[in-house]
This record gives structure tokens, sequence and C-alpha cells, in this order.
């Protein structure tokens, strides 16, 4: 055996160690050069491992959510002449459809004849899916899938008495819901079918997930966020009314196929304007220098929900950016984190993040700064209410703007003249647009 040792590579920015996410391959599979073995995850992102040799896998350092130091050993290969290597089968390879055993004779009623000496099962109990697969076919040729008839048999319902409107008249899960509601009769003189029992079971046991990959990463950043970060928070509600028609305008005109408007792009436009007069928001602390950075660039983070997690991608130099060029960089960035295609790059760097549930905003949140950034801005939802506008009550389209600052550098009365005007703005949006 010709011994081949891999150790954790160096991944950059003074990465020291790098966590097992997930193995692609096994101890005995053999690989070929350049093919994904792992992903690993830094502080900044996930990293795909490719082996540098083919071989066979011989060991393997940890495994998911343990911790490799740079330059530790990761995988072992044999590199010998390769024998037995072999293309692997195919991870969902098609299975010959089992043939269902001989058929009982059918009864008179319509349903398959029980097997003698075999004792009904519980109407309650759900039949496992190989003993449905295995129910005998009915003589009048009743078109309906396993699942249908096991549900049709717990309601009392006669199949044969059921019009179907799938294919060759199949009877579809719709058919039985509309028998079921009394919208639609079993057959004419056919008694109604009985709605099924209610039953309520105690759920038990316990799942353990271990925080891995990306959650530990959010885990540990938004722990040192609050341990450290002394937080302040202020709210305010915006009239977006006139905003919201200005969307709904400029959204009529865009051709098919381009990106519409929400309100985040005004959003980010409106802050990059208003960062200029407030730059301590617009800046980071460097914990390790004891040093504040301020930042004439805004690069807004663009928090966002994706399958491992949240994400935060970068929107960079947004004081440089059309309001349609927002929309479509906050649009790209955001995909590419949810699909898994983000760079790291465009994962680090932000000055100040913009975080929005959309229509689960709610009235309230209070948003955990993104550090080493000073600031946070949070979009909760927009709703019409009833308002006083000149001694008058009309109904007015409003959103709160839920902000939190870094109150180490960031007083309380600068935080709130930046969230003023930023609101000024938003309510005035042709100032949006304004040089000066």
């Amino acid at each position: 055996m010709t011994r081949y040792v891999f150790k954790m590579p160096d991944l950059g920015e003074g990465t020291v160690e790098a966590e097992i996410v997930a193995w692609h391959v096994k101890v005995g599979d053999h690989v070929a050069e350049d093919q994904v073995m792992a992903e690993v995850m830094t502080e900044k992102a996930a990293v795909e491992v490719p082996a540098p040799v083919t071989g066979r896998v011989v060991a393997l350092a940890g495994g998911p959510g343990d911790m490799v130091r740079v330059g530790a050993e990761l995988v072992v290969f044999d590199t010998d002449s390769g024998e037995g290597f072999a293309e692997p089968a195919p991870e969902h390879a098609a299975e010959p459809a089992p043939q269902p055993p001989p058929q009982p004779a059918p009864s008179r009623s319509g349903e398959g004849a029980a097997p003698a000496r075999q004792s009904p099962a519980p109407q309650a109990s759900p039949q496992p899916a190989a003993a449905t697969a295995r129910e005998p076919v009915r003589a009048s040729r009743v078109m309906a899938s396993p699942a249908s008839r096991r549900r049709a048999r717990e309601a009392g319902i006669d199949l044969a008495q059921v019009q179907g409107s799938g294919p060759h008249g199949r009877i579809t899960r719709k058919d039985l819901d509309a028998v079921l509601s009394g919208a639609v009769p079993a057959a004419p003189g056919a008694p109604p079918a009985k709605r099924p029992a209610m039953t309520l079971a105690m759920r038990t046991g316990t799942e353990e997930i271990k925080v891995i990959g990306v959650r530990r990463v959010i885990a540990n950043r938004m722990t040192d966020a609050k341990r450290n970060i002394p937080h302040f928070a202020y709210v305010e509600e915006v009239d977006v009314t006139e905003l919201e028609s200005l969307r709904q305008h400029l959204n009529a005109k865009v051709p098919a196929g381009s990106t519409s408007l929400t309100y985040l792009p005004f959003l980010v436009a409106a802050l990059a304007r208003v960062l200029e007069q407030y730059p301590q928001c617009n800046a980071w602390f460097d914990t390790e220098r004891n040093t504040v950075i301020r930042h004439r660039a805004v690069h807004a983070g663009i928090a966002t929900q994706t399958p491992d997690g949240l994400k935060v991608p970068v929107v960079r130099h947004a004081e440089a950016r059309t309001l349609w060029d927002l929309a479509d960089e906050i649009k790209r960035v955001s995909d590419a984190a949810r699909t898994g295609k983000a760079t790291k790059e465009e994962l680090t760097g932000s000055t100040i993040t913009v975080t929005s549930l959309g229509k689960l905003g709610g009235i309230v949140s209070t948003p955990i700064i993104n550090a080493p950034e000073m600031g946070i801005i949070g979009v909760n939802k927009a709703i019409e209410r009833p308002v006083v506008m000149n001694g008058a009550i009309a109904v007015r389209r409003i959103m709160n703007l839920s902000t939190s600052f870094d109150h180490r550098f960031v007083d309380g009365y600068d935080a709130a003249a930046m969230v003023q005007a930023l609101k000024d703005m938003l309510e005035h949006p042709a100032t949006i647009f304004i040089p000066g």
C-alpha cells in the first residue's frame, strides 16, 4: 500500500481550524482526483474540499461537528494501482417493482374477501404501505390509489358509489373531500358518509440535533454580539403611503421579466444618503486594535433566510447604485445566499445591515447587531391604519422601523436623529433622488 496523507488545507483569512460539516466519502471508497470529499466550515463560509489524488480512502479525521486544525491529518489514501476502482452505482437506482401475490376472489359487496382465519385490522390503525399495496382488486374495477382506498374505508365510504373525476374515472383526493364535506353525495340514495372519529394521541420522545456548520457560526456570533455589545433599541413608525403609491406606479412600468420593486431598494437608497450625515452609524469596531473604523462607502448587508440558516449577503457601494440597480443586486445576492452559491466575498464586508421578515414582520422587533457593525435596521410589516391627520381621521399605510445600535459608540441622540432623517426621506420619497 502506498500511503498518502492529506492535511487540512489553509483556507485563508487567518483560519486556524475548520469544522467538518459533512463527509461525501467513507472509508473504503475509491475516489478520483478533484472529487469533492467533504464540506468544511470556517468562521466565514462553507468550503468544499476536493480529493488531491486518486485512490482508496483508508481513514477519515473525525465526523460532522468536529474541529480540525489547519495542517492536521484529514484524509489518508491508498494510492496503489487503483485495483477495484469502479464507477459507483447510481444513488437512486431503480429497483424492479415487486409482483403482487395472487388475489383472493372478490366478495359480492365489491370488497376483496379476506384470507381464511385472518382477523380484520382495527379501523383506527393505519395500514403499513406494503400491506396497502397488496389490497385485493375490486371486482368493479374502481380506480383509486391505496391511500384513497384506506381513507374511504376508515370513513365508511363505498368507493363503488363515488363518481371519480380523474383519468378513466379514477377517484381522486378531491372526490373524497367533496363526499366527506357533503358537497357531493356519494350516489343517489346512498347513505351519507360517516366522518372518521378524531383521535388524539400523546406525543413522546425527543430529537437531538447537533449544532454544526452555519447554525453553529450563527449561534456563536449572536451570543458574542449580545454578550459584548450594549444594544440601544429605537423604534419609529413611518407613513409609507406615498412610497407605496410610487412603488406601484414604477412596478406598473416594469418590462416583463425585470425585477419588481419592494420597499428594500428604497430603504437602502435612503439609508445610503442619510449615512453621509451620520458616519458613526456606518462603522466597525475593531476589538483587537480598540479602534472605530468609519466607512465612506455603504456596503449594505441584506439579512436573508436560507435553508442553512440566516446569512447576510452584501450589496456593495449602495451609495453609487440606481434604484433599479439596487433592486437587481438585492435579488441577486439574496438568491445566491438561498441557493448556497454566494461566494465568501459576497457574504462578508457589510458596514450596516438591513433585516426584514416581509409579511411576517410584526409590529416591533429587536434585531441583533451584526458585529463588527454599529447598527442594524429592522423593517416591520406595512399595514393600513386609521391615523389623525390635520384634525381628521384618515387611512394611511404605516410601517415601523425597529433599529439597534452599539451604545458604546453611537449615542442615543445620534441614533434617533439618523432614524428620523431616514423616516423623513421614506415619507417624502422624491427626496431620496434629489442630490444635495
